[in-house]
């Protein structure tokens, strides 16, 4: 069994094993994305009750679909991870920030807080596979409009929990992150409290300068490790809304820089 066991272990540990595994998964995330807005969400849409229902309803089919995604990759061998402290996401008005190594966080992200809100890049409305999906769950697009942080704010105050990747796009590798101060600002409008995760990705693997094909030398570990709330009264509280969230910001930068090299 030990013998049948440590087989297992070599073969997914292998690169032409997590190559195969890997290529499957992209190709089953399109796959999912098109069935998703072609047979299911339409369905659950449509089932009777309140639209704030049948929006929650969406997000979970969304998050269910992003939880079964990343359990092929974790079950294939492709990655592992470990997601600390996850009981504490979810609340309502939680504003939640992370960093953004690599493109697959935001699926795990998702995957796990099933029935956050999210503000997701603007061409996702554009691709054939995600369109339907963030349409449909209600997801905020980053469009650069004027108005996208007062929809985000207003989210927060309506209960909703949201998920915000301040950087905007994937983190330089051997980088610290660089946040744009809107996630401050969405925060000062609307959270009553700010909770950073820290996620970590070793070795690098699909980052902005890294293709799917382009596997690691071996299996890549994920932590996605949720750190203390952020008050953000403290910043806000007597404060200019524009003095709070440069405050605000300063901090997050200086606790990612601190915490990750950790």
């Amino acid at each position: 069994m030990d013998l049948a066991a440590d087989s297992v272990t070599r073969r997914r540990d292998a690169w032409a094993w997590r190559f195969l595994c890997t290529a499957l998964s992209f190709a089953l995330f399109g796959v999912g994305g098109v069935l998703l807005r072609v047979l299911i969400l339409p369905v659950v849409l449509h089932w009777p009750g309140p639209a704030t229902v049948r929006r929650r309803r969406a997000r979970r089919t969304v998050g269910r679909a992003f939880w079964l995604h990343s359990q092929f990759m974790y079950r294939t061998g492709v990655i592992r991870y470990r997601f600390e402290g996850l009981e504490r996401l979810g609340r309502p008005g939680q504003l939640i920030v992370a960093n953004h190594p690599s493109l697959i966080d935001v699926v795990f992200l998702l995957g796990h807080v099933p029935d956050a809100n999210c503000i997701v890049k603007h061409s996702l409305w554009k691709n054939p596979c995600m369109r339907g999906p963030v349409r449909v769950a209600e997801y905020i697009s980053n469009d650069g409009s004027a108005d996208m942080l007062e929809r985000a704010a207003d989210v927060l105050r309506e209960g909703q929990t949201l998920i915000v990747f301040p950087e905007g796009t994937r983190t330089t590798p051997g980088q610290p992150p660089v946040f744009h101060r809107g996630a401050s600002a969405i925060a000062v409008r609307g959270a009553t409290v700010v909770t950073p995760v820290f996620i970590t990705v070793r070795p690098t693997t699909l980052t902005k300068a890294e293709p799917w094909y382009r596997i690691p030398h071996r299996r890549v570990d994920m932590h996605l490790r949720v750190g203390d709330d952020i008050v953000v009264a403290a910043f806000s509280e007597s404060t200019p809304a524009p003095i709070a969230s440069r405050r605000l910001n300063e901090h997050l930068h200086a606790l990612y820089a601190r915490e990750l090299q950790a």
